[in-house]
C-alpha cells in the first residue's frame, strides 16, 4: 500500500523531523521520503493514495498496554476482530491483550491461537500470559516456553498476586528468561466486597469501599520484592496520590519499576457514582479529586510512564443491575484520544502524550518502537488533536456499549492509521 501524506505535523521525539510540517511518502510498508514538498511523478499517481486534512498531525502508531478482548471464551463481549476494529477506530496500531479469557492464557496453545487469529491485521495484537496456572495464584506458568512462543509479559491482571512467595518466584523466573511481570497492586483482604472508593461518598451511599491503602500496601510489597530479586516490574493501574509518592521514591533509589494509569482515573472521581450509576463502576475505583490531580502531576514528572484505556467490554445485563452486583469496566479504545485531548492534553502537551501512548508502552515491553524516519517501516497514527466531535453510539466498534460517554463532546480524534502495509481511515470503520 503506497501512501502520500500531505502537510502533516510530525510528533516523534525520536525523529529529526519532530514538530515540523512535512510531506511523507510511504511505499510498500516503508517510509521512502520525508520533505517539505514531495514531487511524485504523474505516472505513479495511480499507484498511491493521497491523504490530507486540516490540522493534520502524525505520530508513531499508538499502543494500548491493557485491553480485554474476551476471545476465547467470552466472545459475546468482544472478539479479536471487533476488538481490533475498536482499536483501529481509536487510532491504535498495537495492543497487549490481558489474559482474562476462558481458558486462560497460561500455555503455548493459547498464545499461538491469538497470534494465528490476528495475523496480518492492521493492528498488532500481542498476548500477555498469566503468571499462574488458571489464574489461581498458586503455580507459576512455564514462562520460558511461553515467551519463546511470543508472550510479551506475564500478569494475572485484576486478579492480583496475593501470595508473597509466588510474587517473589515470578520475579526471579522473569529475570531468568528476560521477560516482564505486571501486577495490579490490590490487597484482596482489604478490598474484598468493595464496589467503589472508600471515602465520604461510599459512606453516604452505604456501599462498602475499596480503601486506598489496599493498593499502597501491595505496591510497597511489590517494590520491595523487585528490589530484593534485582528484577524489573511493571505496576498496573495506579490510582492514588500516595502510590505516586511510593513510586517516585523507589525510582529515586534505582529500583527497576515502571507504571501505568487508567485514563478514567485521571479525570473522573467517586462523585460520578453518587446516583449509583454502574457505568462508572471500574477497578481500580474512581477515587478523590486530590488523587486524580496527583496522577496528572505524576505523568508530567514522568513518575507514571503510560496511559492505558483498560478497554473492558461488558454485556448490558451485567451493567444495568444493582450497583453491588454490576461488573467492573468501561470500553475505552474508541473514546480514548478524545478524552485525552479534552482533559489531559492541556496539562501534558502533545509530545509527552505521544510518549505515554505510543513510545513508552513499547519500550516497557522491549519491542520495536516505530519512528518517523526515512527507510523505516511505517507504523503511524494520523490525527487532529483539536478536532471537536460528539461520540455517538454508531461510533462504537466493540460488541459491547458499556460507556458513559455516548453523546459527550470530545476533543481530539484519530483520523487514520497505517501499519503492516495497510492504510485505514477511522471514519470508514
Amino acid at each position: 500500500m503506497n501512501l502520500y501524506i500531505k502537510s502533516a505535523r510530525i510528533i516523534d521525539p525520536n525523529s529529526k523531523y519532530h514538530n515540523q510540517i512535512m510531506d511523507i511518502y510511504i511505499e510498500n510498508d516503508t517510509i521512502k521520503n520525508i520533505a517539505k514538498n514531495i514531487k511524485i511523478p504523474l505516472k505513479k499517481s495511480k499507484e498511491y493514495e493521497v491523504f490530507s486534512a486540516k490540522n493534520l498531525h502524525v505520530s508513531p502508531g499508538w499502543f494500548d498496554l491493557h485491553v480485554n478482548f474476551g476471545d476465547p471464551g467470552f466472545e459475546y463481549r468482544e472478539t479479536l476482530m471487533t476488538g481490533t476494529n475498536a482499536a483501529a477506530f481509536g487510532g491504535y496500531t498495537g495492543v497487549l491483550i490481558m489474559p482474562n479469557t476462558k481458558p486462560f492464557i497460561d500455555n503455548i496453545g493459547l498464545i499461538n491461537y491469538i497470534k494465528n487469529k490476528t495475523k496480518d491485521n492492521v493492528v498488532d495484537v500481542f498476548p500477555a500470559g498469566n503468571i499462574t496456572n488458571k489464574c489461581e495464584g498458586n503455580e507459576i506458568v512455564e514462562m520460558h516456553d511461553m515467551k519463546k512462543a511470543g508472550c510479551l509479559a506475564f500478569t494475572d491482571d485484576k486478579d492480583s498476586i496475593d501470595r508473597h512467595e509466588i510474587m517473589k518466584i515470578a520475579l526471579q523466573y522473569s529475570k531468568d528468561c528476560d521477560t516482564l511481570i505486571m501486577n495490579f497492586p490490590n490487597n484482596k483482604s482489604l478490598s474484598i466486597g468493595g464496589t467503589m472508593h472508600e471515602g465520604e461518598i461510599s459512606i453516604q451511599l452505604g456501599l462498602k469501599g475499596i480503601p486506598s491503602i489496599s493498593e499502597e500496601i501491595t505496591l510497597n510489597r511489590d517494590i520491595r520484592l523487585c528490589e530484593y530479586t534485582n528484577s524489573k516490574l511493571h505496576i498496573s493501574y495506579i490510582s492514588t496520590k500516595e502510590s505516586t509518592k511510593i513510586i517516585k521514591e523507589a525510582r529515586r533509589k534505582g529500583i527497576q519499576i515502571t507504571s501505568d494509569v487508567n485514563i478514567y482515573n485521571l479525570f473522573l472521581t467517586d462523585n460520578c457514582v453518587n446516583n449509583f450509576d454502574t457505568r462508572y463502576k471500574v477497578l481500580p475505583p474512581l477515587r478523590s479529586l486530590k488523587d486524580s490531580k496527583a496522577l496528572i502531576k505524576a505523568l508530567k514528572e514522568n513518575i507514571i510512564d503510560v496511559i492505558t484505556t483498560d478497554h473492558t467490554p461488558q454485556e448490558n445485563e451485567d451493567k444495568k443491575i444493582d450497583f453491588i452486583q454490576a461488573k467492573y469496566g468501561i470500553i475505552g479504545l474508541e473514546t480514548s484520544f478524545g478524552l485525552l485531548g479534552k482533559y489531559i492534553l492541556p496539562h501534558l502537551g502533545i509530545t509527552e502524550l505521544i510518549n505515554k501512548i505510543a513510545i513508552n508502552p513499547r519500550k516497557i515491553l522491549n519491542i520495536d518502537i516505530p519512528s518517523i524516519k526515512e527507510n523505516k517501516r511505517a507504523n503511524l497514527t494520523l490525527f487532529d488533536p483539536e478536532k471537536e466531535w460528539v461520540f455517538k453510539k454508531e461510533n462504537i466498534k466493540s460488541k459491547s456499549n458499556n460507556t458513559p460517554f455516548i453523546s459527550k463532546n470530545l476533543r481530539g480524534k484519530a483520523l487514520a492509521i497505517y501499519n503492516n502495509n495497510q492504510f485505514i481511515k477511522c471514519s470508514n470503520l
